[in-house]
């Protein structure tokens, strides 16, 4: 294992060209093949675990440790949240396929790892901002399922008073679920930006899919971001599809993690949630120690479609989609927990049930919410800051004028 290397402000690491994982159809990534040494008894006292060797690809950059320190409540609480995630993204397709759902419905089954593994190094005081596929990040903001669910439905209570549907969720320091692609990586350096004024220890993730990858604003966000040398971690979820154009067709270099040129990057294994673990605490690390921004890619996969209403059959084959299945981050972690005696099987399914009953509560209490009243008062809602409000807003011509009661 190589050490980390965190340099004074304004050098860069020294380069360090690591020779990782593989990525085409059917096995990607190695298993774990270590054991840990010392497991503590108690729940709550930290211990050491291994990151296999294939997790990291770097460039300009030194790897994250291929170690990380935890406690057993965390790796079982790992495991519960991404768990949570499976099965409400599970009761969301089943509530769209019900006709219960309007609009979009973007589904992240498969990339539960990208969310759970950020969340975890990160701070409730640290900003992210994401793209569509967000339900599982508005979860980890402190999102509660009801009202994840309820939003889905377009409900009263939803975590954004049903406006924004399954695309625009919010939750302090989260700043959505964004229906533009790629538009979110501007604002996420003007939120990294903000941050360098009285927020010094404070990092922003700004994500994005690999069908944003390429764009010109993404770029120039880079640009600006090295340029003003701010405390962003630019994260491409590379989930191998842009809608229904592969990576391969869509890119001429599909390394995305090299896209900042000028920006270290790093590519992860991001269907191993102790590996996103690791590469998340080394780079906020990284970024608030003054070396500027970094630019990580996160390979996963999603098992469903583009959205609910693409079945994902017509780009790619059913064989494909089992292959990658076999990389699934729950159950292979799982099996990890197991191997070092941390999580039996037993335990496993009796969490299982615990989050299936209530995720499943909570969908029937979403379900039953009412929807926004249906006048006039409720449509201009949070157009003004609270107490700020006009007493008259106008409509298209004089006597469209509105006067608020």
């Amino acid at each position: 294992m190589l050490p980390r290397s965190l340099k004074s402000k304004g050098k860069l690491p020294v380069p360090w060209a690591h020779q990782g994982f593989t990525c085409h159809a059917g096995r990607r990534y190695m298993a774990y093949v270590s054991n840990v040494e010392v497991i503590p008894s108690e729940d709550g006292k930290s211990f050491t675990v291994p990151i296999p060797e294939d997790s990291f690809e770097t460039y300009d950059l030194d790897p994250p440790p291929y170690t990380v320190e935890t406690t057993k409540n965390q790796l079982k609480q790992l495991y519960r949240d991404m768990t949570t995630i499976r099965r409400m993204e599970l009761v969301a397709d089943r509530l769209y396929k019900e006709q219960k759902v309007r609009g979009f419905c973007h589904l992240s089954s498969g990339q539960e790892a990208v969310a759970v593994g950020i969340e975890h190094a990160i701070t409730r005081d640290d900003k992210l901002i994401t793209a569509y596929r967000a339900h599982g990040f508005t979860f980890m903001r402190g999102g509660t399922i009801k009202s994840i669910i309820g939003e889905i439905l377009g409900r009263k209570d939803g975590i954004g008073r049903g406006r924004g549907g399954s695309v625009h969720m919010y939750a302090k320091n989260f700043f959505g679920g964004n229906g533009i692609v790629g538009a979110q990586v501007p604002l996420g350096a003007g939120i990294a930006f903000a941050q360098q004024y009285g927020e010094t220890q404070r990092a922003t993730v700004s994500l994005f899919g690999d069908g944003a990858a390429n764009q010109g604003q993404v770029h120039e966000a880079y640009n600006l971001a090295k340029l003003w040398n701010l405390p962003v971690i630019f994260g491409c979820e590379n989930n191998k599809y842009g809608m229904g154009t592969s990576v391969e067709r869509a890119s001429a270099m599909t390394d995305y993690y090299k896209h900042g040129y000028f920006i270290p990057g790093l590519r992860i294994n991001a269907m191993d949630v102790l590996a996103v673990l690791s590469a998340m605490k080394y780079g906020k690390e990284y970024i608030l120690a003054g070396n500027g921004p970094l630019l990580y890619e996160f390979q996963t996969y999603r098992y469903s479609g583009h959205s609910v209403s693409d079945p994902g059959t017509a780009y790619r084959t059913k064989e494909e989609v089992q292959a990658e299945r076999a990389n699934d981050p729950i159950i292979t972690y799982k099996e990890t927990l197991n191997k070092w005696g941390i999580l039996t099987e037993e335990e496993a399914k009796a969490i299982d049930k615990d989050i299936w009953d209530r995720v499943d509560r909570e969908a029937h209490e979403a379900e039953d919410m009412a929807p926004p009243e249906t006048n006039l008062d409720v449509l201009f809602e949070d157009t003004y800051a609270r107490g700020s409000e006009p007493p008259q807003r106008r409509g298209r011509n004089v006597d469209e004028t509105y006067y608020r009661g």
